[in-house]
């Protein structure tokens, strides 16, 4: 048989029919064509490039195939996420093992141990599964050429999830390397969930888009995904704002009862764990059978939940983003997100937790937290009808993932600067990397620069006879153990005083406690003993309840996507065409906002204007997402500024922003003199915040990338206090001395781009440029005001006291 016959045979032998798509994706490997494969979640994406891998060597080795052994790395296999690597290696082991191929398959990830990775050194499986950042602890390796001397394919796994993002330009630099080492080498991807698949492959594959046969292989699979909204009995009784969906937690019970395994998603930590502690309250029954996933809980009782997802022995698991991506739990067959995800994306992708398999259906329930969330739950599936996907944006030219990389190189083997120059001009992010960039970077790592060239833990790259080399044993170590562009919160462990770590949580949490503190923390109540180090040390608490931790980054905005369907949705209402059952359910307060203000229409821009006890209220309502809003916000309020002196407080949610005064607010006047100009939109945003601050902290993570900082050796981990005071110090020095530092400037410009999206901000004052202004004067907060008002509220009072506070509020207006 030849090697399409035994593939065939093979899939036959499991009962499997071959797609059209993959077979595409192996004729164009075969070919020697690049590319990126978009596929369902659950589709067999794995087998469309792990089959490709194996035709070529059965084609090139018809005779001997399964006898050839040693043969080097042949496919590696780039993963964002380490629970990814067991399904894969589990699906690959299969495939070589039953086509009789002489291949082994390894994975290399954090988890791998010391004794694992130095055998892979000394004989690399032909199949290897690894994680970026342990790829590029592989290129700070002596001899790596000789690794990857004989790799024909790499593929980069979930790209839609590393796109975007600094992992994804680490990605990208990696990838410059391998092929210039191996020769032949082809590079695919694997995306689920995009909305610019073309740039996708451009930023995957760079020059080779243009210098080199590509192909995007689209699967012509219809996933079909079940969307449902859980609408509460009253909308009128239901929370306008200020919870976290638990009043949904009755109709969340029945789903999980008729399903063989259900996932609750919660976008946030703190969310997972009150969620967790509530249905075991409420249905003690769950005992046992009901499991918590989050990032902070440790890896073995993540790895343990995993496993008996896969076993089938759980009713449920309450998790975060932790179990996005593309772990294979047949079992499941029900999702639940609770709260909007804000994006379209996460929502599918979440979606396709469940029927993780060909021609099975996805079946996901969206519980919403508040009535305003009702509405995201129609936008959400006209959304996922129309697969109207978010793009993601590419991130260009960080200099700190740049000069992180550069030390990579000088550690091992060493660079000659105009060689690798030219490699790193072929990646889509360093495309446009000027000479005079390019020269800092250089001085950069030899020296630190301008401003630190006397300090010598700066100049960690000598240069020999043109070579650039890291001779230093203490700055090697330093280094590799700082590789990655993941920079959290400083955690502390959190440790039983005589038993096993069960996990880590945020320093700045475990500061605020005393000894004898009770919190909650991976679905158990505990009670804090003693911190050593950064190690807190606790015991089981008999209490039931107790604090729950607050993790930073925690609230997702809306995506513009989403944005735009929610205005389309308000506008259903008003033109009287409803076709959402969730628009339908909100009628009753869709009618009491008409009536007490007004809703806009999509060619208007409401703003509402009122007084209370609290002073001058001005409510704007652009439905743009929490972070457009921040930056909205502090925008308007100062441009209010300039024509009389005013101070106001600030308030946001995804749908609309508050400024409030103690004065009258020139509004009038203000709209007049420019309030949504976009004329010196940059230079009003950075006085209107400030900007110094907001890009202070950023520099932290800047300079733990570039490594000006160091976290610590394993188990001396330095506190963020100290990791802060150093950053801090070097952001002073460089503003003061050395203006033009690339990394400040950096820090400035992920401030206005990420943390404030001055892209969208500026098409958002476009957009209310071209609309009618629609300004009203209700007698008391309104509905679409109220969850705003929360918010401001929120930062005041305790969460205890918040809940109390909003329900008599909600009466108080509602009577009114």
């Amino acid at each position: 048989m030849n090697a399409y016959q035994i593939i065939k045979s093979w899939f036959s032998s499991k009962g499997w029919k071959s797609f059209p798509f993959q077979e595409e994706v192996w004729q164009a490997y075969l070919r020697g064509e690049n590319g990126l494969l978009n596929a369902p979640t659950g589709s067999g994406k794995t087998y469309a490039l792990g089959v490709a891998a194996v035709l070529e060597w059965m084609r090139n080795y018809p005779d001997h195939y399964q006898s050839q052994t040693n043969n080097g790395l042949q496919l590696l296999w780039v993963t964002p996420l380490k629970a990814l690597s067991k399904d894969i290696e589990k699906a690959l082991t299969e495939l070589v093992n039953e086509t009789g191929i002489s291949w082994k398959v390894g994975k290399r990830t954090g988890d791998t141990s010391s004794g694992e990775r130095e055998r892979q050194k000394r004989q690399m499986p032909e199949i290897l599964i690894i994680t970026p950042e342990s790829l590029h602890l592989l290129l700070a390796s002596k001899g790596y050429p000789a690794m990857f001397r004989n790799l024909r394919l790499v593929v980069a796994d979930e790209w839609h999830e590393l796109l975007g993002t600094k992992r994804g330009v680490h990605t990208e630099l990696a990838l410059s390397r391998l092929k210039s080492v191996a020769s032949n080498l082809r590079i695919w991807g694997i995306s689920a969930t995009i909305g610019n698949l073309q740039e996708a492959t451009e930023v995957l594959l760079g020059e080779d888009m243009h210098a080199k046969p590509f192909r995007i292989v689209r699967a012509n699979i219809e996933k079909r995904v079940k969307i449902e909204t859980l609408l509460p009995d009253e909308v009128e009784r239901f929370p306008w704002a200020g919870h976290l969906g638990i009043k949904m937690l009755d109709k969340v019970i029945p789903i999980i009862r008729d399903s063989k395994t259900t996932l609750i998603f919660t976008n946030t930590r703190s969310q997972c764990e009150i969620w967790y502690q509530r249905l075991l309250e409420a249905y003690p029954e769950l005992a046992g059978v009901l499991a918590i996933h989050h990032g902070s809980i440790s890896s073995e009782t993540r790895t343990w939940v995993e496993e008996a997802l896969h076993q089938g022995i759980l009713k449920a698991v309450v998790c975060t983003s932790s179990l996005d991506l593309g772990v294979d739990f047949h079992p499941v067959d029900t999702v639940v997100q609770v709260g909007s995800p804000k994006s379209v994306g996460r929502f599918l992708q979440r979606a396709g937790r469940s029927g993780h398999q060909p021609g099975a259906v996805s079946v996901i329930y969206f519980a919403p937290t508040s009535s305003l969330e009702l509405i995201e739950g129609a936008a959400l599936r006209t959304a996922a009808d129309t697969r109207h996907v978010e793009d993601r944006i590419p991130v260009l030219k960080p200099m700190d993932v740049l000069c992180q990389y550069l030390v990579t190189l000088a550690v091992s083997e060493g660079f000659e600067p105009a060689k690798i120059l030219s490699e790193i001009r072929k990646t889509f992010s360093y495309g446009m990397l000027r000479e005079d960039e390019w020269q800092w970077a250089l001085q950069f790592i030899t020296s630190g620069g301008a401003t630190l060239q006397q300090y010598e833990e700066y100049s960690k790259v000598e240069v020999e006879n043109g070579r650039y080399l890291v001779n230093s044993r203490k700055t090697a170590l330093r280094h590799r153990l700082s590789i990655g562009t993941i920079v959290s919160e400083a955690s502390m462990r959190i440790k039983f005083l005589r038993g096993s770590s069960i996990g880590s949580i945020e320093e700045s949490f475990i500061a605020r406690m005393k000894p004898g503190d009770v919190f909650v923390f991976a679905g158990r109540v505990l009670e804090l003993i003693h911190i050593k180090g950064m190690i807190a040390y606790v015991k089981r608490s008999k209490k039931k309840t107790g604090i729950i931790p607050r993790w930073d980054g925690g609230r997702m905005p809306l995506s513009s996507q989403l944005s735009e369907m929610y205005r389309d949705k308000l506008d259903e209402y008003l033109e009287k065409k409803i076709n959402a059952v969730e628009v339908e359910k909100m009628v009753p307060l869709l009618d009491l906002q008409f009536k007490r203000s007004g809703i806009p229409h999509k060619d208007e821009f409401m703003i509402e204007v009122l007084e209370t006890t609290e002073g001058y209220h001005a409510f704007f309502y652009p439905f743009e997402g929490r972070l457009v809003h921040e930056g909205l916000a502090a925008l308007f309020a100062f441009r209010i500024s300039q024509i009389m002196p005013i101070s106001f407080s600030i308030a946001m949610n995804d749908y609309g922003f508050e400024l409030l005064a103690d004065k009258p607010i020139p509004l009038e006047e203000a709209i007049k003199q420019g309030l949504f100009d976009t004329h010196r939109l940059v230079d009003d945003i950075q006085q209107s915040v400030n900007s110094t601050e907001m890009a202070r902290r950023k520099f932290r993570e800047i300079a733990a990338i570039a490594g000006l900082v160091f976290s610590g050796y394993p188990g001396r981990n330095k506190s963020n206090k100290h990791l802060q005071a150093s950053s801090g110090l070097l952001f002073d020095v460089f503003s003061e001395y050395d203006r033009n530092n690339l990394l400040i400037l950096q820090a400035y410009e992920e401030v206005l781009t990420f943390q404030l999206e001055e892209g969208r901000m500026r098409k958002a004052l476009e957009r209310i440029r071209q609309q009618k202004l629609l300004i009203t004067h209700p007698s008391r907060p309104t509905p679409f005001a109220f969850p705003i008002l929360v918010d401001r509220l929120r930062e005041k009072i305790s969460s205890e006291k918040l809940e109390d506070r909003i329900k008599r509020m909600q009466i108080l207006y509602d009577e009114a």
